[in-house]
């Protein structure tokens, strides 16, 4: 496929010392959600800006679909669309007099734009609700419009700024089915998150950063390969002892376990034990006729395969920490170019 975003050694420097972006270089595929991975301060902001022409890097190259990001900063921002971690529609309009204000300012004809707002309204579900004022909104509906806000140039590649944070799980799900869809019809997605769950299923390929530097990049399933190992977790009565101690001892014997953790490293440490392996799937049945074959009697069993966040913890030696933040308000004028 080819590129439609190509970064080159880009830096972002706030006064002397503060370094935001560290050299990062990427390139993004027509066609694909790609998924921009870190914690809070990371960069992932800061780059996204600097993208949309909304920041000014320190140094590096940039270009979008061909354009360079400060030599043809009109033409980027024609064919990009942008939603920032703050809604930014008015509160104080109905949702189709939010979406008309938008299609005024890229000077998109009356009939013309009513026709677009109708399906863009159609489109996130919210039609019915459409000449209602957005103070009655929920914050999922809001953030359904703000996204919907950003489409109605018909970009060709859609910038999401960490965009269910704040979100309900059901408000997180509808965003999530709304991106698919819009991929789905052709457009390249540009993601930016710190939800491990989010960037798993959404992204096509992705990069993990920290501190302003990418720390890897590549598929979901290429990076949590890298981990190398499933778990398989017991959990026995709490306090059936002896019966975990012998679990341990029968299983460490098994071909392909490469490790069994001390009794009490199991589930909510609890009375249960870990085990490491290349291939949970195809090891768990073995793990289960040799416990039932020495008589040994286990409350549950789960496996799991390596999550993002173990990537992260294997690559800078900290998890992903994630801390809610309200949603909050703004104005319409940000997206005015």
């Amino acid at each position: 496929m080819e590129d439609i975003v190509v970064v080159d050694n880009l830096h972002k420097t706030y006064g002397k010392n503060v370094i935001a972006v560290d050299g990062i270089s990427f390139t993004v595929k027509k066609g694909e959600i790609f998924g921009f991975l870190g914690p809070n301060g990371a960069g992932k902001s800061t780059t996204i800006k600097i993208l949309t022409t909304l920041l000014e890097k320190t140094s590096g190259k940039a270009t979008i679909d061909g354009l360079d990001i400060d030599a043809d900063q009109v033409k980027v921002r024609r064919i990009i669309g942008y939603s920032s971690q703050e809604v930014g529609v008015d509160d104080d309009l109905t949702a189709r007099e939010n979406l008309m204000l938008q299609c005024s300012f890229h000077h998109i004809p009356t009939e013309k734009a009513k026709a677009k707002v109708n399906g863009l309204l159609q489109t996130i579900r919210l039609s019915e609700a459409a000449d209602r004022r957005l103070k009655t909104f929920s914050g999922g509906m809001r953030k359904r419009l703000d996204l919907a806000s950003s489409l109605v140039s018909d970009p060709k590649i859609l910038f999401l700024d960490e965009p269910t944070t704040g979100l309900d799980p059901q408000s997180r799900q509808d965003i999530w089915e709304y991106i698919v869809k819009l991929n789905r019809e052709g457009m390249t997605i540009f993601l930016t998150t710190q939800y491990m769950e989010e960037a798993d299923r959404l992204a096509n390929r992705l990069c993990i950063v920290d501190q302003g530097k990418i720390v890897a990049e590549g598929t979901p399933a290429e990076l949590k390969a890298q981990v190398g190992a499933d778990k398989i977790t017991l959990r026995f009565k709490i306090d059936d002892h002896e019966g975990c101690e012998k679990a341990k001892e029968l299983l460490s014997k098994l071909q392909g376990i490469e490790a069994v953790g001390k009794c009490g490293d199991g589930i909510a440490a609890e009375n249960g034990l870990t085990i490491i392996t290349k291939n949970g799937s195809g090891l768990v049945t073995q793990v289960v006729r040799a416990l039932d074959g020495a008589g040994i009697n286990v409350e549950q069993l789960n496996l799991s395969a390596p999550t993002l966040d173990e990537v992260f913890l294997k690559l800078t030696g900290k998890t992903l920490n994630v801390v809610e933040r309200k949603q909050t308000t703004g104005g319409w004028g940000r997206r005015r170019r």
